[in-house]
């Protein structure tokens, strides 16, 4: 029938008209209720994410944020562990991985030297990244040895301006990198351990045949 398309395209137009003022009701007792409110809240934002969705599921950026997932991945930032007196005990070694493995080649480091020997330190004296360049790939993350090198959640970085990072705003707690992956931290500091165990117990027997 002529015409016929154009009527089954209204009608799922019509059906998130509806819906989405049901659902609104629905919400309401809910509000009413338990305090839940379908808009501006977390409840209500998961919800219209899910496949039981009805009506109206736009989320209404910026006033509400879908939550990001644990592997979403934007610019890298550098990893830091706090001493007992607050001194930032930088993971990063300089050892130039990240820079050489990066596709778009967005990472300079520089070395810290000894001033009195002349010597390298495992210490980046200085440490940039070009994030106008940064395809946000992770092979940095990826590749880092010493667990130094993570991929942020902040993507609001826009500036009529060049984005180069330098160390100071690239250095994040590792209780940041906790707080945005929870569960790749737990397995990361798992891991640690179990090496830092294994090196004791290989000293011990050491120390025991000595």
């Amino acid at each position: 029938m002529y015409g016929k398309g154009l009527l089954k395209g209204l009608s799922v137009t019509f059906k998130r008209f509806w819906n989405t003022y049901w659902d609104d009701t629905v919400w309401l007792f809910r509000k009413i209720t338990r305090g839940e409110s379908r808009y501006y809240s977390k409840e209500g934002i998961a919800h219209r994410s899910s496949k039981n969705a009805r009506g109206i599921f736009t989320i209404q950026y910026p006033e509400e944020r879908l939550p990001a997932a644990e592997e979403f991945r934007y610019l890298p930032f550098l990893v830091y562990d706090e001493g007992e007196n607050g001194e930032k005990k930088i993971r990063c070694t300089s050892c130039g991985i990240c820079a050489k493995v990066c596709p778009p080649q967005c990472i300079w480091i520089v070395r810290t030297t000894d001033p009195k020997t002349g010597k390298p330190v495992p210490e980046p004296a200085e440490f940039t990244i070009d994030a106008d360049i940064c395809m946000n790939c992770g092979l940095c993350a990826e590749y880092c040895p010493f667990d130094a090198i993570k991929m942020d959640h902040d993507f609001e970085v826009a500036s009529y301006g060049r984005n180069v990072y330098t160390m100071e705003r690239l250095l994040k707690p590792a209780s940041y990198y906790a707080s945005i992956r929870p569960l790749n931290y737990e397995r990361e500091e798992e891991a640690r351990k179990a090496k830092e165990a294994a090196k004791a117990k290989a000293a011990a027997a050491r120390a025991q045949k000595a």
